[in-house]
This record gives C-alpha cells, sequence and structure tokens, in this order.
C-alpha cells in the first residue's frame, strides 16, 4: 500500500455514539461518511470499534528500561537516593544496550496505541551521553511511528555532581531537545544554584526545562513558587514543566486554588503518573484553574521498579483509579488528560479526529470512552499519519 493511500475506516464508533464511516487522506482525517470514497481508497472494515485519539507519554524513562531482557532482581530500598544508587549498580546487570532496550519499549508502546513520548534520559560523569545517544538512535529509527522528545536528566544531581553541567550542556548538541532539573533543595541542597544554571541554560540554548520535584511540603511549594517567580521574569511562558509535584497533592481549598492560579499564570505544565504510593496531582482542580497537565509511564520494569508496561490507555485507567473518577464524565476526563493534555505538553496538533486534524487514533472494542478507560483494551487498530501501524497490540 503506497504511504498516501486513502483509508475508508468503515462502520467506526465515534465518541458521541454513532457509527459511521471514516475517510483518511494524507495523514489527517477528510470526512465522515462520504458520499463518494476516492476511488482509490483501501477499505478497512472497523467493525463497531471505538476511535479514540491516540494517547501521548508525557513523561517516562526508557534508558532505564529492561523491556525485552531478562528479568532483573530489585534492590531493597527506602528513600530516593536509594533508588537513585540502586539503578546505578543495576546498569551493569542489564546486558542490552540502551538503544535495543529504548527500542523494545518503544515498539510496544506504539502497538497500545502511544503516538508520542517525552523521554527522560539520564546525563551524568558516570554514564557520559550513552543513554541520550541510544534513545536518540531508537527515537530516529521509528520516527514513522513515534515522535519522540529527549530531555537531558542529571538523575544523580546538578550541582552535587561535578562535570553533570558540562554533559547536560553537551546533550543538547547531541540528540536532546529539552533540559531537565531535579530536586534543587531535595538532591542539590542549593535552590538557587540549580535554578541558576537551568534558566540561563535554557534562554542561551533556546530550549524548554521540564524538572522532577520530588520534594514535599513547605520545602517542595517553595521551589514551585521560585519556578514560577523566574519562569515569568524569563519570559518562559509555556515552557516549563513540573515532573510529578509531589508537594501539590496535599493542598485543598484556597491553598490549592492559589498555587494553581499562580501555575497557570506562568503558563507551567505538570505531568503525573499515577504510580504505587506516589502522591497523585488533583488533576480535575488543577485542570479547571487553567494548568495544563498530561500523564506518563515514568519508570518501565527498570530497577526502581517492576511494574510498568508502557501502555497509556492502562495508565488513563491507573489515573482514574487513584482519583476516584466513577462519573462517565470523570472517565472520559482521565483519558483526555492523557490524550489531548499530551499532545498539548509536548507541543503537537491536537487531534480531536475532527476534519482536518491528524489521522492518529486508536479503535477499542468499547462502546465509550469511560468503558475504553475502565477495561484498558488492546487497540485492535493503531492509525498512525493516516496508516495502519498495529493490529491487536502488534506492529504490522
Amino acid at each position: 500500500m503506497a504511504p498516501h493511500t486513502p483509508l475508508l475506516f468503515t462502520a467506526v464508533r465515534t465518541e458521541d455514539g454513532r457509527v459511521r464511516d471514516l475517510l483518511v487522506s494524507d495523514g489527517r482525517i477528510a470526512a465522515y461518511d462520504p458520499a463518494e470514497p476516492p476511488a482509490d481508497c483501501v477499505t478497512v472494515d472497523a467493525a463497531g470499534a471505538l476511535a479514540l485519539p491516540s494517547p501521548v507519554d508525557a513523561h517516562i524513562h526508557p534508558d532505564k528500561t529492561t523491556w525485552g531482557g531478562p528479568w532483573l532482581s530489585r534492590e531493597p530500598a527506602h528513600s530516593l537516593r536509594d533508588l537513585i544508587e540502586g539503578d546505578v549498580r543495576a546498569r551493569s546487570r542489564i546486558p542490552a544496550a540502551v538503544g535495543e532496550r529504548a527500542g523494545a519499549l518503544m515498539d510496544h508502546a506504539v502497538a497500545r496505541g502511544t503516538r508520542a513520548m517525552r523521554a527522560h534520559v539520564d546525563v551524568a560523569p558516570v554514564h557520559g551521553l550513552s543513554g541520550v545517544r541510544g534513545v536518540r538512535a531508537a527515537a530516529d529509527a521509528r520516527r514513522h511511528l513515534l515522535d519522540v522528545q529527549i530531555v537531558a536528566f542529571p538523575q544523580l544531581g546538578l550541582i552535587s555532581e561535578p562535570g553533570t553541567a558540562e554533559l547536560l550542556e553537551q546533550a543538547l548538541s547531541e540528540g536532546a531537545d529539552i533540559l531537565g532539573g531535579l530536586d534543587p533543595l531535595g538532591i542539590d541542597g542549593d535552590m538557587d544554584g540549580q535554578l541558576d544554571f537551568l534558566f540561563a541554560t535554557a534562554l542561551a540554548r533556546n530550549v524548554p526545562l521540564d524538572i522532577h520535584l520530588h520534594d514535599g511540603g513547605a520545602g517542595g511549594l517553595r521551589q514551585v513558587a521560585e519556578i514560577a517567580r523566574r519562569t515569568v521574569a524569563a519570559e518562559l511562558r509555556g515552557r516549563v514543566t513540573l515532573s510529578h509535584v509531589f508537594c501539590l497533592a496535599d493542598l485543598d481549598g484556597d491553598e490549592l486554588a492559589r498555587t494553581a492560579e499562580l501555575l497557570a499564570e506562568a503558563g507551567i505544565s505538570l505531568t503525573t503518573c499515577a504510580l504505587g504510593a506516589d502522591p497523585v496531582l488533583p488533576t480535575a482542580s488543577l485542570t479547571g484553574h487553567g494548568v495544563l497537565v498530561a500523564a506518563g509511564s515514568d519508570g518501565v520494569r527498570d530497577a526502581w521498579s517492576p511494574f510498568g508496561d508502557g501502555d497509556m490507555i492502562a495508565r488513563a485507567h491507573l489515573l482514574a483509579y487513584r482519583t476516584d473518577a466513577r462519573t462517565d464524565a470523570e472517565l472520559a476526563a482521565c483519558y483526555r488528560l492523557v490524550a489531548h493534555g499530551g499532545a498539548a505538553l509536548l507541543g503537537l496538533p491536537g487531534s480531536r479526529l475532527a476534519i482536518g486534524d491528524p489521522a492518529d487514533f486508536v479503535l477499542l472494542a468499547a462502546g465509550s470512552v469511560a468503558e475504553a478507560v475502565v477495561d484498558r483494551p488492546a487497540p485492535r487498530l493503531v492509525v498512525r499519519a493516516g496508516r495502519v501501524v498495529a493490529r491487536d497490540g502488534r506492529l504490522v
């Protein structure tokens, strides 16, 4: 089949419950129920499957994964520092190269419907730039399947790990798209030192920022406020993301509203991952105040955790479960956050399956968005830029 062959998907169930024929041409949604489909179009029977915009993984660590390889036994860990140090030790026990492991995970994510991902990749003297180079190679080999943004991430610390700052700058010249940060207080013990470097480098290199923030309580909120202040002062609205932001999970009432308004005014986006016992962002309140929130897998079968599978439909399910979503509207909001929130955070063109939108969608065995979130079915078909790229959970 030629790359731009029009496809007519018959018997597609749309979000409003109707069953319609959907024409895709030149990578975009061309028409619904066309009276005269193009003579050269190929018909694909959707058999009543529900069409939903493809999800986006806005926070994942593919350089750490063991996907596709032998089982890795995890070490006990009682703190963030224990996890970081255990991860460094585990790298020597993972036989496959970064690009091979990351590529295997990317293939699986695509087969489960993922349209794009923001990949956080460790940069430190002990690792050099092997992670960035490996993930970049894997992403470039799959550019027809998946959009990948790479964050140069100082997992071992920035100020506290000499040589990391120089490697981060080098990473931005060798495949990384975004500059990452990590707990300026909790890991580096130097909020101003880390943030001075991050914001100065972001401005000098014209790159966005994505900062992991695990610190809770007053210390976490102090960092949120300072990052918001610097974002406005540097005129970086819309180019700064805070990941995890556990300190927001304990807020409610007026304090949550004030913080949400501060973030919205600064144009700071957030990601959450709904992992294990980790705090989960109050997504409904934040989005209600105009804050852009997206979701991600975080680690997938790595030294940190044996769990995770890169399936963002399943992640919408976990987000719904962790936020106690019950109504159809609440369940659907979790899917919108995974699909539309993720696309907006990565700066991708929106795909709401309107005419003219990118033809990036999944076809699922479900009668509604809410049912899809609860049942988390593997897609019958995954469509990327108007081409069928996966069927029944496998790449084609």
